[in-house]
């Protein structure tokens, strides 16, 4: 199975949880920590992550990028 980790921009975030409900291997959640427009934006909280981008594709900001971890 792949492995992958995703980067969210914080800024454009707006903690809809859209990409938590999406996740089929729940590794995201909506974080503690506030952005500057006042949202807690969302963060990969554990391994586990398959780069399957269901995150990033039902997130209406496009604040999700996902990356595949390719390994050795």
């Amino acid at each position: 199975m792949a492995k992958g980790r995703i980067e969210v921009s914080e800024n454009y975030c707006k903690s809809c949880g859209l990409c938590v409900a999406a996740c089929p291997v729940k590794v995201l959640r909506i974080s503690d920590k506030i952005n500057a427009k006042g949202h807690r934006p969302v963060e990969q909280y554990k391994e586990g992550c398959i780069a399957c981008g269901m995150c990033a594709m039902s997130c209406p900001d496009a604040a999700i990028e996902v990356y595949r971890i390719e390994e050795e």
